[in-house]
């Protein structure tokens, strides 16, 4: 039942990704139209390519951390033994866990919640930068759950002395190929 739960959670927030960077690639090429083509600049469109990027930034990440496609410096850890590379690979996802809880969901949903208590709204779409900065806090909550897959999965592996052969661990929430 987890696994189902999981792989919807994780096709869901691919598609929005997507839906999101199609949606940046339309508006910045209508707002390139506009500007050299009709030679009057479309109101908004910049703003409104602002506010993408970060949805897609954040909710990207998440993406890629449940991919295991992270940016790393490797070097060095592919140089350890395969049991020192999964304790460093705990070590970061418990860092990435406690960050994106303490710092993205909890203060990410405190800049939320200030923010449509003060009431801002974006000067060209006239909507509360409150929903733009909800990506903080929604992005934070899919982190600390890959975190804390990618985690116990690793943990598990150090309990059990499972380890996969020489090469590049499965991301989180994939099988691992285990040699005895």
């Amino acid at each position: 039942m987890f696994k189902l739960i999981k792989k919807i959670l994780d096709h869901s927030l691919e598609i929005l990704v997507m839906i999101f960077m199609a949606a940046l690639v339309i508006d910045v090429t209508w707002q390139v139209f506009t500007r050299l083509v009709m030679k009057k600049p479309s109101t908004g469109t910049e703003e409104l390519a602002v506010f993408m990027i970060i949805w897609v930034a954040l909710l990207g990440a998440a993406v890629a951390l449940n991919r295991g496609a992270h940016l790393g410096i490797d070097y060095f850890v592919g140089k350890l033994s395969l049991r020192k590379r999964i304790f460093t690979e705990v070590f970061v996802f418990l860092c990435i866990g406690l960050f994106s809880l303490f710092v993205m969901v909890i203060g990410g949903g405190s800049l939320v919640l200030r923010t449509l208590e003060l009431g801002q709204v974006s000067p060209a779409w006239d909507i509360k930068i409150g929903y733009v900065y909800l990506a903080i806090p929604i992005s934070g909550f899919f982190l600390v759950l890959y975190s804390v897959i990618g985690f116990s999965e690793r943990l598990v592996e150090l309990i059990k002395h499972k380890y996969p052969p020489q090469g590049k661990i499965a991301p989180p929430g994939e099988e691992q190929i285990t040699a005895y």
